[in-house]
């Protein structure tokens, strides 16, 4: 156990036993890259990423009593690429092919939504879904993938996400920003029907996704498009039905001021670290759930 003092953004002992099981890639004294043996615990190392993601600190500026920086980035890029062993296959040593899910954390956050669904007297998987996107203000390292978003008039990357009624993450997806919404409706469609199997029926959207070519896209997947509007008359701040979900989302996920702009090289981090904010925030909610387990 660390003899450190704790920050806030640290797992507690139920959240851990939780997600332990999918973070376990290999055993705990295996060998990390420059030390002879496992120094610094998984769990100091998932702190480290936790505390990253919620400061918003460059990877090099990691706290000093958190492990070092190389050792939290590289196990985060193994968490983010290399999935996690389905339930039993890790406990039997079971390396086979197809005995991977998919990424570690998107893995947790599928379980979680479907656990607090569940215990919210809902049906595990959901039949709707509200898709957006946002665009995230590039920086030095992403801006060679940026593009230009005219309506937010800034460059950077687009984040398009897909949740469920309850605003738990279903699926990301991350485009320069000059990609319009409605062009990423078939990618998102098909990722969300992965994660829910094949049970979204309906989506909620903005005006930003009307037209036939996005409604033909989301009908190949099974789902239906319904496009949300404004009132023809408005007048201050409108709270649009099921459409405010999605904008919640993306509010828990601007708490973590590492999502704020786009400080990463890869979309696919970008991706990844959108998964770990959700098993952060989704661990939270369950943890009354965690406890009485």
């Amino acid at each position: 156990m660390s003899t450190r003092k704790p920050y806030p953004s640290d797992v507690t002992d139920d959240e851990w036993a939780f997600v332990a099981p999918y973070l376990t890639l290999m055993r705990e004294n295996a060998p990390q890259r420059d030390y002879p043996l496992r120094e610094h615990s998984m769990r100091e190392t998932f702190n480290g990423l936790r505390w990253m993601a919620r400061a918003g600190a460059p990877w090099r500026l990691i706290a000093n009593d958190l492990p070092p920086w190389r050792v939290v980035y590289e196990q985060t890029h193994r968490w983010i690429a290399a999935g996690c062993f389905e339930a039993g296959c890790f406990a039997a040593g079971c390396f086979a092919a197809g005995c991977f899910a998919a990424g570690c954390f998107e893995a947790i956050v599928h379980d979680l939504r479907e656990l607090l669904r569940v215990a919210g007297g809902r049906k595990a998987q959901s039949t709707a879904a509200i898709f957006d996107g946002r665009t995230m203000q590039s920086t030095p390292e992403s801006g060679s993938r940026a593009g230009y978003d005219g309506a937010k008039k800034k460059n950077g990357s687009k984040v398009h996400i897909a949740v469920d009624t309850l605003g738990h993450l279903l699926a990301v997806l991350v485009t320069p920003a000059n990609e319009q919404e409605r062009a990423q409706v078939a990618e998102l469609a098909a990722q969300v029907q992965e994660a829910t199997a094949q049970s979204v029926t309906l989506a909620y959207v903005d005006q930003g996704y009307t037209g036939e070519t996005p409604a033909e896209a989301a009908k190949e997947a099974g789902i239906t498009l319904e496009v949300v509007k404004l009132p023809e008359a408005k007048r201050g701040f409108v709270l649009l039905p099921r459409r405010w979900v999605v904008e919640r989302s993306f509010a828990w996920a601007a708490q973590f001021r590492r999502l704020a702009k786009d400080y990463e090289r890869l979309p696919e981090t970008l991706t990844g670290l959108h998964f770990v904010v959700f098993t952060v925030l989704l661990l939270a909610k369950a943890a009354k759930l965690l406890q009485s387990a």
